[in-house]
């Protein structure tokens, strides 16, 4: 499942507690704080973070980051406003080739990530970030749960294994795992986990039950 990570570039649900983080934010390395891997890594995957405009990928992202994420966010214009949602928040940016971070799990696992852009006329850029990804961190939001379907097809189109993070906003309505698989259309193994974006710890929970899911799957083919 996981490659020898021979360098710093970027290549190809039960809720652990964060502690299983070895490094990385949640245990209190901080973004930016490493800009070298460690001589402990022994392997590295490549993690798509996906969703719709608006969902919370980028913030996601720059959250557990250990490096200075990039983003290539730009303001939406007029134009764009012809085909895209419109996010009740206010959003005025969104991204338009893709974000990209870097998590390190346990000090052994190298994740790196790579948000998607949240809309469907995007999806060529979507085809070629999805090539050497292992699967893919699909946030939702309950305020509007069909937002997610196109991104949730794209994967199942890709044959990504995925799981799926609801992301908590104020106010946004709670429902059980089971209901959002059965609104979603998810198969009954698909992780469904609670984060926030904007908490390192909470964030790093959901790409651990990835992981997990990841594991199982591949233990399960091989």
């Amino acid at each position: 499942m996981v490659s020898k990570a021979a360098s710093d570039a970027p290549s190809q649900a039960s809720q652990p507690s964060g502690a299983e983080a070895g490094s990385g934010p949640a245990a209190g390395s901080g973004a930016g704080s490493g800009k070298y891997l460690t001589s402990s890594v022994a392997g590295a995957a490549k993690i798509l973070v996906v969703g719709p405009l608006g969902v919370g990928k980028t913030t996601l992202i720059g959250t557990v980051s250990e490096i200075k994420p990039l983003s290539t966010e730009a303001v939406m214009t007029q134009a764009g406003a012809r085909v895209d949602t419109v996010v009740a928040d206010g959003k005025t940016t969104t991204t338009v080739a893709l974000d990209f971070g870097r998590m390190t799990i346990d000090g052994e696992l190298v994740l790196y990530l790579f948000g998607t852009p949240g809309q469907q006329r995007f999806l060529p850029a979507w085809r070629d970030l999805a090539k050497g990804s292992l699967g893919a961190l699909a946030l939702v939001d309950t305020r509007d749960l069909e937002a997610s379907f196109d991104a949730l097809g794209n994967l199942e189109e890709l044959g990504l294994p995925f799981a799926v993070a609801v992301n908590v906003f104020p106010g946004s309505p709670q429902y059980g795992a089971d209901d959002l698989r059965a609104a979603l259309d998810l198969l009954p193994d698909t992780p469904v986990v609670a984060c926030d974006a904007r908490d390192p710890a909470s964030s790093v929970r959901a790409l651990i039950a990835l992981v997990s899911h990841l594991i199982d799957v591949a233990t399960e083919t091989s």
